[in-house]
Order: C-alpha cells, then structure tokens, then sequence
C-alpha cells in the first residue's frame, strides 16, 4: 500500500461508554481511577470509606473515550450513611456496560470480598477483574490466586496492577479500546471528570483532613464549598465549611492555636490551586452540626439519595 493509499484509509470509529470500578473499602479504587485518567480526580485515603458517592473520570485510549466510575466502597451497611453509599455503589455499577473488580491481593479471601463476587456472579454486564498490590505478593501465589477467583464468576479479562506506581494499568485502557460500543464521544476530548470544580475542591479539603487526622476524626466529617468568587486579578477566593458532629471533634480540627486547621488549608489551597490552574484563596471554617447523617439536604449536597430507612 503506498504512502497516498495510507491517507485515503476511513479513520477507525470511536467508542465511549462507561466502566464502573468496584471493590470493598480501601482496594485501591480511587488510586486505580486517578492512574488511568492521568490525574487526581478521586480522593485517596487510608481511611475505609473514603470514597462516598459516584466520581466519574474520563480518559482516551486510541479513538475511544473511556468513562470510569469510581464507586463507594461495598461493605455491610450500619448506618444510614453506610447505606446510601452502597446503594450508590449497586447503582453505579448495574448503569454501565462493565463492571471492573478490583481486589487487593493481601485480603482477597475476606468475607466481604466473597459475598462481593457471589452478588456479582449475577451480573448482566461483562466483568474483568483487576488484582491490585500484585508486588506485594510472591508469583505462584498470585497466579493460584487469579485461578481461584476465576473459578468462582467469570470475568473476561484479568489484569495484575500496582496502582500506586502505575504498573500494568495501560493494560486496562488498552483492553478497553475494543470492548465499550462503538458510538461519538460524551465528553470533549481533553476532559477528565464531569464533577464541578466545587465538589473536587471540598473533597480534596476532606482529603487533607483525613491526612491530618486519621486516627482522631470520625470518617463521617463533611465539607461544603460554600462560595466561589473569581477575583478582578484571575485569582479565585473559596470558603469553605468544614461540619463535624461534636464540638470536641471542632477542637480536634482547629487544633491548639489554630496550627491544624492552618496546616490542612495550606495542603488544601495548593492542590486546589494546581487543579484550578489559578492563584486560590483559601477560607476553612468549621462548624457542630448534631446528626448530620438524618438530615436530608446533606446527602444532595453530596450526591446520594436519602434513605428513609
């Protein structure tokens, strides 16, 4: 074929559609998320259940726009809260056309992950899974390892990944080139989430405060991005509301003079700046509010419907 005929060749058609990612708390899915869009648009902790309602990021691989969701962790609910999130897990994956499952190698055979895969093995959608931490663990146990979930529901396509260093997750993008349905993009091309610059901004504060805490502060602290002003100079000013249940938690926050609280907006304000591209001005207030978790707005707020129950 000559240089001319090359030319004249029909492009390949595009692809898109969405792939969901789920797992128990603290497999690795947010880390997994961020590595194949190339940036951070999920919030990484190693506090369990992090991850609370569903963040979709976007990549391209080829000429197929891939749209990943990355979904709250599947556990046994306790509490309102707990089952908001689940079912949003559930539901972001029964909407996509694959289910990607993601087990950390070090706790593959807990009891959680068991009933994850038994709940799964009904699923209409096709399944990969994804084996995450795989240096963490010799060769011929991670091979019988991948055997024996294989043997237990049928996934399509198996990929062994360090998600942190980024090792074998092009194998996943590049799989998916050929597997979501043909059809024109969603999304324009250089996008990589369709959350509002808002919604990142108050997750990557809560990030911070996880960093900070981790080991002082219930999980279930929330935080609202309350204003957002472009300043005249192309500068944005941000205030935010950090909420917590006590005013003993409020204390923790602020900490002895104000230094944590300091130390969480200055972590805060430089992410948030790179992410914006722009000069921020960062404000954190934080506030008591008794029983957050039975009141209805602040699961719109976050994007989970209230259970009644």
């Amino acid at each position: 074929m000559t240089e001319h005929e090359e030319a004249k060749q029909p492009e390949a058609p595009t692809r898109c559609g969405f792939v969901a990612l789920i797992g128990v708390p603290n497999a690795g899915k947010s880390t997994l998320l961020n590595s194949l869009v190339g940036s951070k648009i999920s919030i990484v902790s190693r506090k369990v259940q992090t991850t609370r309602t569903q963040v979709r990021g976007i990549a391209m691989s080829g000429r197929t726009q891939m749209i990943f969701v990355d979904t709250p962790g599947i556990f046994k609910p306790k509490r309102r809260l707990d089952r908001a999130m689940v079912t949003s897990a559930w539901g972001g994956a029964t909407d996509a056309d694959l289910i990607g499952v993601l087990i950390d190698v070090g706790w593959a055979n807990t009891d959680e992950n068991l009933d994850l895969l038994e709940r799964l093995a009904g699923a209409r959608q096709p399944l990969f899974l994804v084996l995450n931490k795989v240096d963490t663990i010799a060769k011929d146990k991670l091979l019988a390892l991948s055997a024996a979930l294989n043997a237990k529901v049928r996934f399509e396509a198996t990929f062994m990944v360090a998600a942190l260093t980024g090792y074998g997750v092009p194998d996943i993008a590049h799989w998916l080139e050929s597997r979501l349905p043909p059809g024109p993009y969603l999304y324009p091309e250089d996008q990589m989430s369709d959350a509002p610059l808002r919604f990142l901004a108050s997750e990557i504060t809560r990030e911070k405060i996880y960093e900070r805490l981790h080991d002082e502060l219930p999980y279930r602290s929330t935080v609202e991005t309350e204003a957002w002003t472009e300043q005249k100079n192309g500068s944005v000013r941000i205030e935010q509301t950090i909420f917590v249940e006590r005013e003993s938690q409020r204390k923790i926050v602020l900490g002895e003079g104000g230094r944590t609280i300091k130390a969480i907006g200055s972590a805060a304000r430089a992410e948030i700046a790179e992410m914006a591209e722009t000069k921020v001005h960062l404000f954190l207030f934080v506030k008591v509010r008794e029983n957050w978790e039975n009141d209805p707005e602040r699961y719109r707020e976050m994007g989970l419907d209230y259970p009644k129950k």
